[in-house]
């Protein structure tokens, strides 16, 4: 089925497709490694997560780059301020970066690809545009793009530019949105600063410049699909377009999607409002990596989020019902030959709902009710039976849904405890267990040998009849906010 996305720059839904017998091809805008990434971030990696596991579900091959932007201005100025060299600094935000990809199971792409490891090819870009006349070189020394070159500057983000000061130039990273002016290519060394030494003198590029050069590196000068935060439209998506194709005079990308920050308790996420919250932070509050991934796909990506508590709360019941249903799978007696017409189209229906609306401008939410309501009519048909037999085929039918929703949502696998484990151990390590929940370190203070352990202790003083120990057991591990569920097919625990 094809795949439809809105596309921001012709303001329509239209199908994305690779050209024939090539792989689609993905840039999506990465971190600024200056910090640890925040929420607002992450709820753009999930989406372009979910976006690229339900394209190779569809069996269309992946060509998808992301960019790690490790030099800037915010990243020069802090490491300056650290007394270290870029490398050094930026080293540990990437490292950090890519750990919470994984704890929220966002994949990696096939390239990602570090500004700093791309200079000559940014180099070569801006003296392609020097020499077509599109850019030039002002007199401090760096090199700008002249925006009244470029006739269809704003067909991305719709501004009216009609006044825009012509040759007045922007040189630093952190202008305010509706600044458009002659952006810089290149900047000039200042004495002491950080800087390459290169065919058009000491410096370092400009933010927009890294985009399309690594893009174009990799996908060539034309490609399928631009991903970023709204953000980004403008000015730097803006601009992408701008340099790219006055270099090449081929359309860059043929399709943009932009998925939409989100809001915290209502208002816009501030450090200053005490509501910029990064994963760790959450994650040590007590909040697990299933929920927040979760709850970040729970409105689809052209529409505002609400970053709630409450919603959290309710995402990791809603983790947790799933994870039940997928156990009660196993528990039925299975009948080898047959099959319930109604089990087999509740997950016919199901499957199909959930791809349509996936199919249908990722539509995640519509994606995930298709699911609930499978679990909520299977579970109807299941207890409406007198004993605990289920043809075998119904159940493999019902299970191969759940496969399929979780190949592209990857929820249903419980990781929660190893990643809260290694957010505890990364708070340990840099001096910030006063930033943990008391009773998250509780939890936590048995490792999971020492819980299976007591475990097995309690079966043992069960066996014996000696139920005022099996009892103890199991009122130490409540203390620690352990629960045990006791079921035919054994003990089944797990962290509150």
């Amino acid at each position: 089925m094809a795949l439809r996305l809105y596309n921001t720059l012709s303001g329509q839904v239209e199908e994305v497709a690779p050209r024939p017998g090539q792989p689609l091809g993905i840039y999506a805008c990465g971190p600024t490694v200056y910090d640890y990434g925040h929420i607002g971030n992450f709820r753009t990696f999930v989406h372009v997560d979910i976006l690229r596991r339900f394209l190779k579900q569809q069996g269309v091959p992946l060509r998808h780059v992301m960019n790690i932007t490790d030099v800037d201005d915010k990243i020069m100025r802090n490491a300056a301020a650290a007394g270290l060299p870029i490398g050094d600094y930026t080293a540990k935000y990437e490292k950090a970066f890519l750990e919470d990809l994984h704890a929220l199971g966002i994949e990696q792409p096939e390239f990602l690809a570090r500004a700093t490891e791309h200079i000559p090819q940014m180099v070569g870009l801006i003296e392609q545009l020097v020499e077509r006349g599109y850019a030039y070189r002002g007199e401090n020394g760096s090199y700008y793009f002249r925006i009244a070159s470029f006739p269809g500057y704003g067909k991305l983000s719709k501004k009216d530019l009609a006044g825009m000061e012509d040759g007045a130039r922007v040189d630093v990273d952190e202008y305010d949105k509706d600044s458009a002016r002659d952006f810089a290519l290149w900047k000039a060394a200042k004495p002491n600063e950080f800087h390459w030494d290169t065919s058009l003198g000491a410096g370092r590029p400009g933010w927009h410049i890294e985009c399309s050069a690594m893009a174009t590196e990799y996908l060539g000068d034309s490609f399928d699909l631009h991903i970023g935060g709204e953000d980004l439209m403008f000015p730097h998506h803006e601009n992408e377009i701008a340099q790219s194709e006055s270099a090449s005079g081929k359309t860059f990308a043929r399709h943009w999607m932009h998925v939409r920050f989100l809001l915290v308790e209502g208002k816009k996420m501030s450090k200053s409002l005490g509501n910029f919250y990064t994963l760790r932070d959450l994650l040590l509050r007590g909040y697990k990596a299933s929920a927040i991934r979760f709850l970040l796909t729970s409105v689809p990506y052209r529409n505002q989020l609400n970053f709630t508590f409450d919603g959290l709360t309710e995402s990791t019941n809603a983790v947790e019902r799933l994870r039940n249903f997928k156990l009660r799978l196993k528990r039925f007696f299975l009948i080898p030959q047959g099959l319930d017409p109604k089990l087999a189209e509740i997950a016919h229906v199901a499957s199909r709902k959930f791809t349509d609306s996936l199919s249908n401008d990722l539509n995640t939410a519509e994606a995930r009710a298709a699911i609930f309501d499978m679990v909520r009519d299977a579970n109807i048909a299941f207890d409406k039976r007198k004993d605990n037999r289920v043809h075998q085929e119904n159940i493999m039918l019902i299970q191969d849904v759940l496969e399929k929703f979780d190949a592209v949502f990857d929820v249903l696998e419980d990781r929660d405890d190893a990643v809260t484990r290694f957010a505890l151990e990364w708070a340990e390590r840099e001096h910030r267990m006063d930033q943990a929940a008391p009773e998250l370190a509780a939890r936590y203070s048995l490792s999971d040998n020492a819980i299976e352990g007591l475990i097995a202790e309690r079966d043992k003083a069960r066996k014996a009849r000696d139920f005022a120990r099996a009892d103890a057991i199991r009122n130490e591990l409540a203390a620690k906010e352990i629960l045990l569920e006791d079921s035919p097919d054994g003990v089944r625990w797990r962290r509150k």
